[in-house]
């Protein structure tokens, strides 16, 4: 159940921080520039969504291993 938390709490932020910066962030960009022309108008919230999924997923891969290693530390 904490690891979903984490996991939900870094997509938000993540994606919010997509769709208030000005320019388009890594790995999104690269995403709507294969997707191409087709869905102009949603890339930017595309972009956001990705790399909330990307940037989340691997910050709890992070917390995961790391809150695995301090339990076997104990």
């Amino acid at each position: 159940m904490r690891g979903l938390v984490i996991l939900l709490a870094f997509f938000l932020l993540f994606t919010s921080a997509s769709l208030l910066i000005p320019s388009q962030m890594f790995p999104g960009n690269i995403l709507c520039t294969f997707i191409g022309e087709a869905i102009r108008e949603y890339s930017k919230y595309l972009s956001a969504v990705f790399n909330g999924i990307v940037y989340g997923v691997i910050l709890w891969l992070v917390f995961v291993v790391t809150s695995r290693r301090l339990e076997k530390e104990k």
